[in-house]
């Protein structure tokens, strides 16, 4: 049914989809290029070292005033290209580094740990130093324990200066500097992080942390915090976070979203990933290709109806109604019970009513072949979504599920999943996911006690196997995956927060996009992704006050930023 309407739109998902990584896919990526001999290993730890000092000058010129000498620059084989922001990663502007104004000789502490990580963290010292700054460094793990790179770069480091005891580090940091330097652990952190440590950088509360490719701590395929029992389980929070090549997933997900400061993405000339698309996670940007076109009509992009409640239950489906008119469906129609028929008619214009009172009913509206989109869930009642439900799906029609057309099948999930077919779009929020997929939910509500941690990414692609169709799990890291294993992010952390989405019939709203989007013609990853990320911006276009019924009111203007 949809496909009649695809030509219309034009998407093509690398203009606005930005490659996430895992822990392993980055390792693998590096290793390929050293196996090349395009780059030696201590020649990428040069340029990430680099890539720091000059993300530290771009964000705190002031720094580079009488510290002994200009920014760093990245470029030539050792330095790599200059840091860049990744997309709206940056979030918030960074806290300032204290009493700058006429100090002629800044100060840093530069904590680093047992691998590569701290490898890291020893050329930002050196470089630091050579820039007339006074550092501290500070060694957590034995010296001659280190990876080989970083045992150069500590060796390095010696030449110019002392490494201390990590028994050292608070002292040196209660002398307040003007930055630290966290090059504990980063990517490669599998394990918890001992009281030792996790208490020293709970102290750095305050101070202006930078943080070398991930917040010490952070677990990067999950974006939780790995710690050990007994330990302070306090994240840190840097003012700001210098990640190598690419985002890593845990910046995206979990703790990680929103609470790594300001994200610099450095390029250290690795150029493409080369992984296939189906093992990447990509972060959700602006869609394109949304616009309508001359000489079409209504029909030309598609019939919505949105299946609602009985008397006083329909509020939801008319949010819903009003998204997916608003979005662009070119036809909507709400399906109450016969008894709310003139309840929904005092509040509905634009949008259709079809009384369905029963199975029977919905299978004479669903003759009409026209209405190529459905969405069972908001305010449907649990009852009626057990009978209604089946018949809507086997119509094999494009298929929002939300709400209580997810519980209602709780008791008998594997029953419903049998009944899915490959164009529905399920939307669970956190209770109604872990009612679907209990042992799912079970696993990603576990403590982590080693990385990489199951996350909400390898939870979202187990249910979408499962259900054999999109499962698009809400949240602030909303997470979207088909069961080919194509899965998303729709992040609204950082400069895209947008906590005022926590109200009553958002996520109705958000049903009712997707499904505008899918009678339109998109198919349901890409509806599902698209609608996501409107719905974000739609709540940033209003801002504090807002209310469900605002959301489908800013798409206009949402619209006419992107340029439709």
């Amino acid at each position: 049914m949809c496909g009649r309407f695809v030509n219309f739109l034009s998407i093509s998902e690398a203009e606005f989809m930005a490659e996430l990584l895992t822990a392993a896919q980055m390792r693998a990526i590096e290793q390929a290029a050293i196996e090349s001999g395009d780059v030696t290993g201590l020649e990428l730890m040069e340029r990430a070292g680099r890539g720091v000092v000059k993300a530290i000058y771009d964000e705190w010129p002031e720094l580079a005033e009488g510290a002994g000498g200009a920014a760093p620059q990245t470029s030539g084989k050792a330095g790599g290209a200059a840091p860049q922001t990744s997309g709206k990663a940056g979030g918030p502007a960074p806290q300032t580094p204290r009493d700058i104004s006429g100090k002629m000789k800044r100060r840093a502490v530069v904590l680093c740990g047992p691998g590569n990580n701290g490898g890291d963290g020893f050329v930002v010292a050196r470089l630091l130093k050579e820039r007339g700054w006074e550092v501290e460094v500070f060694l957590y793990g034995d010296a001659e324990k280190l990876p080989p790179d970083a045992r150069v770069n500590h060796e390095r480091w010696l030449g110019m200066g002392s490494c201390n005891d990590w028994d050292g580090a608070p002292g040196a940091i209660e002398r307040s500097p003007d930055l630290v330097i966290d090059a504990v652990f980063g990517t490669g952190l599998t394990r918890p992080l001992g009281v030792d440590v996790q208490n020293i950088l709970a102290a750095l509360s305050g101070q202006v942390v930078v943080s070398v490719d991930l917040p010490s701590g952070t677990d990067a395929d999950s974006g939780r915090l790995l710690i050990s029992p007994g330990a302070r389980p306090e994240r840190l929070a840097p003012a700001m976070s210098v990640v190598f090549h690419r985002e890593k997933i845990g910046c995206r997900l979990a703790d990680g979203a929103g609470q790594s400061g300001k994200v610099i993405v450095a390029d250290i000339g690795l150029g493409d990933s080369g992984h296939p698309p189906g093992d990447l996670v990509r972060l959700r940007n602006a869609p394109i290709g949304l616009g309508k076109r001359g000489r079409q009509h209504k029909f030309s992009h598609g019939h919505g109806l949105i299946l609602s409640g009985g008397v006083g239950k329909g509020g939801a489906g008319r949010l819903a109604a009003r998204g997916a008119l608003r979005i662009g469906a070119g036809l909507v129609t709400v399906g109450p019970t016969p008894g709310a028929l003139q309840e929904s008619a005092a509040r509905l214009d634009a949008v259709m009513l079809a009384p369905i009172k029963d199975a029977d009913t919905l299978r004479v509206v669903l003759q009409d072949e026209r209405v190529n989109a459905l969405c069972l869930g908001p305010g449907l009642g649990i009852d009626r979504a057990r009978e209604l439900v089946p018949v809507a799906l086997e119509a094999r029609r494009a298929t929002v599920l939300d709400a209580d057309a997810l519980t209602a099948f709780a008791e008998r999930p594997q029953v419903f999943f049998d009944m899915l077919h490959g164009n529905c779009v399920l939307t669970p929020h956190a209770g109604e996911f872990a009612r679907l997929f209990p042992d799912l939910a079970g696993r990603l509500n576990a403590e982590p006690t080693r990385g990489p941690a199951y996350s909400k990414v390898d939870a979202t692609r187990e249910a979408a196997a499962r259900a054999g169709c999109v499962v698009l799990f809400k949240g602030a890291d909303t997470v979207i995956a088909a069961p080919d294993g194509r899965c998303a992010i729709n992040s609204a952390a950082y400069d895209r927060a947008a906590p005022w989405l926590a109200t009553a019939g958002a996520g109705d709203v958000l049903a009712g996009f997707i499904t505008g989007l899918q009678a339109r013609g998109l198919g349901p990853m890409t509806a599902a992704e698209t609608g996501a990320w409107l719905h974000v911006e739609c709540a940033l276009e209003f801002g504090p006050g807002l209310i469900a019924e605002d959301l489908p009111e800013q798409l206009p203007r949402v619209f006419r930023k992107l340029g439709l």
